[in-house]
């Protein structure tokens, strides 16, 4: 199984939010990771798979509202939820770490919220040190800060590392020896 990051923040981002989505589709492709995104034309989402598709055999996957919905020409698996706003909680549990790039819109602060709620971790890039605080106050262990979108991967990388070890020794608990 491939492991899926959701990029999320803003429709309406400003530069930094959108160099630092881009920036990250690329470093997360790079990985052969999935990168998943709201999947819409606009802000983050779109500047996410833009990156991703920077980079060759990249695969990128939109969880999109409404059909109504312009989908991003950079993904490349679109799914259309006719959810609205619920499709959050698909963007969220079907990914394995959530980082985020701006927080000035609601549905980015109900991504993340959705996030600590289901025990997944969530990286916020380049964010207050209120904004950090506040999504601290929810959960201390799930929630971290990163300055850059490089940092945001180091994280990712920390976190994977502890994910596997902790998957070898369900299973060797499970079956007693870790199987091949």
């Amino acid at each position: 199984m491939r492991f899926v990051v959701g990029v999320m923040g803003p429709a309406k981002a400003p530069k930094r939010d959108l160099d630092h989505a881009r920036a990250l589709g690329e470093f997360i492709a790079r990985r052969g990771w999935v990168v998943l995104t709201g999947g819409r034309n606009v802000g983050v989402m779109d500047a996410a798979c833009e990156g991703a598709k920077r980079v060759g055999g990249s695969l990128t996957i939109g969880i999109l509202p409404t059909a109504k919905d312009k989908v991003s020409r950079h993904v490349d698996v679109p799914i259309i939820t006719e959810m609205g706003s619920g499709r959050n909680n698909i963007n969220v549990l079907t990914s394995h770490v959530v980082v985020v790039c701006g927080l000035s819109g609601s549905g980015t602060v109900s991504e993340v919220a959705l996030a600590v709620k289901a025990g997944k971790p969530v990286i916020l890039v380049a964010a207050s040190p209120a904004d950090v605080n506040f999504f601290r106050k929810l959960n201390t262990r799930l929630v971290k800060a990163a300055a850059s979108p490089e940092e945001a991967i180091e994280l990712i990388m920390k976190l994977m590392d502890g994910l596997q070890r902790r998957e070898r020794r369900t299973e060797k608990e499970r079956y007693g020896y870790l199987p091949m």
